[in-house]
């Protein structure tokens, strides 16, 4: 690899770590720890292991695609810096203001933007697509779950 690729890398790389940096910002809490969720839920420390895996498997398939075709496609780029938008929103919006109704539509959003990825992607370089399967599926399983606690927590919401 020469500097540009490795510069490439950082600038990916840093891309998400900026996105997953809102996840620590609004912290759970007690607000949602006494939330009503669905017995499938996930435990707490699953989502900070799991978003960290998925954020660097999101770097590399964008450094990937990059490494293709450089800055030749605005498209995959502009989708890409969307769908890291969308996913700090989620955050801001679940934990920082508690609206899980706006929140389930970041959520939707945010996922047909990456089945949007996943079509561009694939023809740039089909690896990078693959590698976003498990991110599709897990932002799919928030979906879902997003969902499931707006439904159980109707009404006036703990404070």
């Amino acid at each position: 690899m020469d500097q540009a690729d490795w510069i490439a890398l950082a600038v990916f790389a840093g891309l998400n770590v900026a996105s997953a940096s809102s996840g620590s910002v609004f912290k759970p809490g007690e607000w949602y720890a006494a939330l009503r969720k669905p017995s499938w839920t996930p435990p707490n420390l699953a989502f900070p292991i799991v978003w960290g895996v998925l954020f660097a498997i999101n770097a590399t398939a964008g450094w990937l695609v990059w490494e293709a075709v450089g800055t030749a496609s605005p498209l995959a780029f502009g989708l890409y810096v969307g769908s890291l938008v969308l996913n700090a929103g989620w955050s801001w919006l679940f934990f920082g203001r508690r609206r899980m109704d706006l929140a389930l539509v970041n959520v939707v959003l945010l996922w047909v933007s990456l089945v949007a990825i996943m079509a561009v992607f694939w023809e740039l370089r089909p690896l990078s697509t693959l590698l976003l399967i498990p991110y599709l599926t897990w932002v799919t399983i928030a979906s879902v779950l997003n969902l499931r606690m707006l439904q159980l927590n109707r009404g006036p919401q703990p404070t």
